[in-house]
Parts: structure tokens; sequence; C-alpha cells
């Protein structure tokens, strides 16, 4: 049976399902010679045919998997879960947003120190978990997405890659982005709730997903801005916040239009939430009529620009961090990358040297 590539409303959810997917494959094809209980074996295929409902289920199925007897199964689940914690912290909104590239910026990071014989472990996994999606997803009208992961050009130790600069927007691209925001043509049923949702991510820098699990509860007038209370990836809370200014013509409209289940401030018209693949299709809609075009062109490239915008005006990595939710200051600390005022120093540091 094939999948869509986007199976479920939030990534994480989605990459979740694929690598299980896969682990109930190589359960079924690996050899099984040296297992002592083919009953708790049986116990764990049909845990994973059923899904489960976090990497850490996952994980206690694997050990479980490989105490009955299946000794290579972490070999192709060990950089399966590593690789679930580097993209769901990147916080991408599509399983399109992935590729070669990217997968090469994990195995660097993720095999530093490693031997040349796990990292060739890893690489195998990986073209092997990408080989199956390739095999596994198709829409409705029979597309498929195909990834066609190699890896020829990442050798180990030699070729290593950095981390990836991501895809923002200038200002004058975000001012042409707003304006065409403002044209775009919507449907009247939801046009108010479109632009209501673009500019919440845009102007605060929310995930894709955290923001389409708000409810109309978690929005706070508080004087000139709304407070905007998220749950974002672990269960950690945090507050960020939005000019009234910015959304409030669109979030009238929208509660008087929106017929929602369980309070949720954004859905489809069967009243459930919409999903991320959705909100990026738009975003590329919009991106397209302006005239921008950028290496990613999803949602998620909104979240970047906000973070870029947000340092190279304040110049604070402490106030990315927080307002971004990252969990580390690692995290945040790419969009330094950007500082052009910085790097104008470091391009002068010879220059008294030199002037001798």
């Amino acid at each position: 049976m094939r999948y869509p590539l986007d199976c479920e409303a939030r990534f994480d959810r989605t990459l979740l399902f694929w690598i299980s997917r896969y682990m109930h494959s190589k359960l079924n094809s690996l050899s099984n010679r040296q297992v002592k209980d083919p009953e708790a074996l049986a116990r764990i295929i049909g845990s994973l045919r059923r899904g489960v409902d976090s990497i850490e289920s996952l994980s206690r199925l694997a050990k479980e998997a490989r105490n009955a007897g299946l000794i290579g199964i972490n070999t192709y689940f060990k950089p399966l879960e590593k690789l679930y914690g580097y993209l769901t912290e990147l916080g991408l909104a599509s399983m399109r947003e992935i590729d070669e590239e990217l997968v090469s910026d994990f195995l660097a990071s993720a095999t530093a120190g490693l031997s040349d014989a796990t990292k060739k472990n890893y690489r195998i996994a990986m073209i092997n978990f990408f080989g199956y999606i390739d095999k596994q997803n198709a829409e409705e009208d029979g597309r498929t997405h195909h990834y066609g992961i190699e890896l020829k050009n990442w050798g180990g130790l030699a070729g290593k890659r950095g981390t990836k600069l991501p895809s923002y927007m200038q200002e004058s691209e975000v001012e042409r982005f707003l304006e065409t925001i403002e044209t775009y043509p919507f449907r009247a049923d939801v046009a108010a709730r479109n632009r209501l949702l673009i500019k919440l991510i845009l102007f605060t820098g929310i995930r894709v997903g955290e923001a389409l699990q708000l409810k109309t509860k978690d929005l706070i007038p508080d004087g000139d801005v709304y407070l905007v209370r998220i749950v974002g990836k672990g269960n950690k809370a945090r507050v960020v916040m939005i000019r009234r200014s910015h959304i409030k013509p669109y979030l009238t409209e929208w509660l008087s239009l929106r017929r929602c289940e369980s309070d949720w401030l954004f859905c489809n018209k069967k009243g459930t939430p919409l999903t991320q693949a959705y909100v990026s299709r738009i975003v590329e809609k919009i991106l397209m009529q302006a005239g921008i075009r950028k290496e990613k062109n999803g949602a998620h490239m909104l979240r970047h620009t906000f973070a870029t915008m947000l340092y190279l005006k304040k110049k604070d990595l402490v106030l990315v961090q927080e307002a971004l939710g990252h969990a580390s200051l690692d995290t945040s600390r790419i969009y330094t990358h950007f500082d052009k005022e910085r790097l104008r120093e470091a391009a002068g540091v010879m220059d008294e040297i030199a002037k001798k």
C-alpha cells in the first residue's frame, strides 16, 4: 500500500510514520537466524504495523527487536533516530523540503568523531530509508515524489559540509511579499484566515506546526499587542508577541466566519486543522506572484526571515533563541552569518598592518 508523502498534519508525525513503516519493512527482511524469541518479534512487528506515537516508543521497539535476536536492526534505526531529532529541530513544514544537501549536512554533523565503518553505515541507512519512501509514496492522482538520494559526493572523513545557510527574504522582498498578500486572489471565505495565518508566522517566527496548533484562547489582547501562547517541540511553552494592528482586521473577520472543531484558531471547511503542506503551497503561490525566488520557497522560510531580521536589527542572539524557541543557542547562531557589519569589521582587521 502506498501513502501520500505528507500523510500527517504535522511534519514530525509524518517523519515518524515513515521511519516506523521503514523499520517494519526491515524487521521483515533482516535475517532472523539468530532470533531467540519469535513471539516477541511478532508482537513488535504488530506494534509497528499499528503505528507508534513517539520516537521514544519506536526506540523501545527497536531495542526489544535487538534483544529478541535481530542484532542488525540498530544499524538502521540509530541513524534514523538521530535524523528525526535533527530534522524536527529544523522545524521543516513538509517532507518535500528534504533534499540530498540537507541529508549531507546531517551526516556531517551526526558522524563527526565516528569511525569510517560507522559513517558508512549511516550513509547506507540514509540511502535505504529515502529509497524506501521513493517506492512507497503516491498521491491520489498517482504522482510520486522521488528523492533519489545517492550521497556519491559524501565521503566520510573527506568532503564534510558545514551547516547550510537558510533561505530568507531581504527587507525589500518582505515589503513586496506583504503587498502581494493583500492583493492575492484568495477565495472570500478563506482570505482573512490565510492572511492572518501567514502574517502571524512572518511577524513572530513561530513554526508552521505551532501556528496550526493554536486555539482562539491562545491569542490574548494586551494593550497594543497580542500575547500568543505557543506550545513548541517537547511540549515546551513560550510566549511571543505581535502588534494588534498587523492582524486585528483579519482576526475579527475570520472569527466571524470560522467553524472549527475543538476551538482551533485555524481550520479548513470541514472544521479540522489545516496541514503544513497546504500552508507551504499558499506561501509558494504568493512568492511566485510577488516575483520572489528562493532556494526553499516553503512556509518555513518565513521563520528564517523573521529570525534573520531580528538578529540584524537587535544583535541579540539570546533574544533570537527565546523568540524562536530553540533548545540550544548553537541552533540560533546560524543567523550571525548574515551580519554584514560584523563581517566588515573582520575585513578591516589587517588594515593598520597593511598601511605599515
